[in-house]
């Protein structure tokens, strides 16, 4: 096998994910990339110690542990390939690769516009520790569109996006946004964990900075905590830059596990994609159900949106009940066999989990009657997941049911 350099790949994604970021020749014939552990690196001479010294990038070099290993690059150069970046950043978690790119455009007196159905602890991030660091943040409804100039101010500096939204699944008008928010000279972020780059390109839609918590599909067996940033080299010298001073740096083992999970998510992703949209098919013919948030849907409001700029759906989608007893639905829930009850998603499980998006809205209002539900679909037979929710359902009903208004 030759190690061509990775713009030699050929650019299908498929391609991308199994041949990027492998060195054989460097690593006596091994096909992985090996884990390294490192915290001192030796030089050589005196000049190649100021070469690493006087380099600017250190995305290729490496310089010491914190910097990154060749494993750290090996995943890094994967995922911009795939992203069609120039370069991309390793972080250990997702609200750590948000928070330093945050950080890295923002400063005191500055602006930041966040959508409204943003992953919740960053809502967080943005009340305490950025107003803390006299930076404000207005949240702004999804469905702004273009209209989103009218919320700018001459000291914005960012526009976040995340689409489909945390929770309740909210297409945005990634263009549209991207376009007004370039004209007005601020600096687009997005959350693009939802399709990962295999079914959404935030970078070719006009975004300038993409986010995904490899945590989730990327790792895809719930045993990491990883984040990762890609962009143009120029802006992640500047996320790299305020990474480090953070003292961030994701462990090798962790870069090694996110890498190897690449290699398979594309056949992951579309047994998620099956499996989720014949959940939810089956969800909406459910007496009990009185809405299921998926945006490929076609009766789902943001359909039009993810069919126009998406390629394709993952596992994880809402579903709001008719009123019912909370006890009937812990009844419910506690007995689910196949779905598990825990946070995050991603993996090859399938999970439930009860939400409240009400209390995490402020420029638009959650108003539902019954209970919100969040469901990842997993690498299950999707028969035994509805028997499991089928079974679910009937304890629902033994326990009152849903009650009509």
């Amino acid at each position: 096998m030759s190690d061509r350099p990775p713009d030699a790949l050929p650019a299908g994604d498929d391609t991308v994910l199994t041949h990027a970021g492998n060195r054989p020749r460097d690593n006596f014939g091994v096909v992985n990339p090996p884990v390294y552990h490192a915290s001192t690196i030796l030089f050589p001479t005196v000049e190649a110690l100021r070469e690493a010294q006087a380099s600017a990038s250190r995305f290729s070099m490496v310089t010491y542990g914190r910097q990154g290993t060749p494993t750290t690059i090996a995943f890094e150069e994967t995922v911009a390939r795939l992203e069609g970046a120039d370069r991309a950043l390793a972080l250990p978690s997702g609200l750590a690769a948000i928070a330093a790119s945050l950080m890295a455009f923002l400063k005191t007196g500055d602006h930041l516009l966040m959508v409204d159905t943003v992953y919740g602890p960053v809502r967080t991030l943005c009340k305490r520790l950025l107003t803390d660091f006299g930076i404000a943040t207005s949240f702004y409804d999804p469905a702004v569109g273009d209209r989103i100039e009218g919320l700018m101010r001459p000291e914005t500096k960012v526009v976040y996006l995340e689409a489909p939204g945390s929770l309740t699944f909210e297409m945005q008008d990634v263009p549209a946004v991207a376009a007004a928010a370039r004209a007005r000279g601020a600096t687009t972020i997005m959350d693009n964990t939802w399709a990962t780059p295999l079914f959404f390109k935030p970078l070719k839609h006009g975004v300038d900075v993409v986010i995904e918590a490899a945590t989730k599909y990327i790792g895809g067996h719930s045993d990491l905590m990883m984040g990762v940033v890609a962009a143009d080299h120029e802006r992640l010298i500047r996320i790299k830059t305020a990474a480090h001073m953070m003292g961030h740096a994701a462990a090798p083992d962790d870069c090694y596990l996110a890498l190897r999970g690449l290699r398979t998510l594309s056949v992951r992703l579309e047994r998620h994609q099956r499996t989720g949209l014949a959940l939810a098919r089956w969800l909406q013919a459910r007496p009990e159900v009185e809405r299921v948030l998926h945006p490929a849907l076609p009766q789902d409001p943001g359909h039009r949106l993810w069919q126009r700029d998406f390629a394709g759906a993952t596992g994880l989608f809402g579903i709001v009940l008719k009123p019912c007893a909370p006890a009937a639905l812990e009844s419910m829930l506690d007995g689910m066999e196949l779905f598990g009850m825990g946070y995050s998603w991603g993996g090859y499980e399938s999970l439930i989990l009860p939400v409240d998006p009400k209390a995490i809205r402020s420029a638009t209002r959650w108003e539902t009657a019954g209970p919100t539900l969040r469901l990842h679909a997993g690498l299950e037979d999707p028969k035994d997941l509805i028997a499991d929710l089928d079974r679910g359902f009937a304890r629902l009903n033994a326990g009152g049911g849903v009650q009509e208004p």
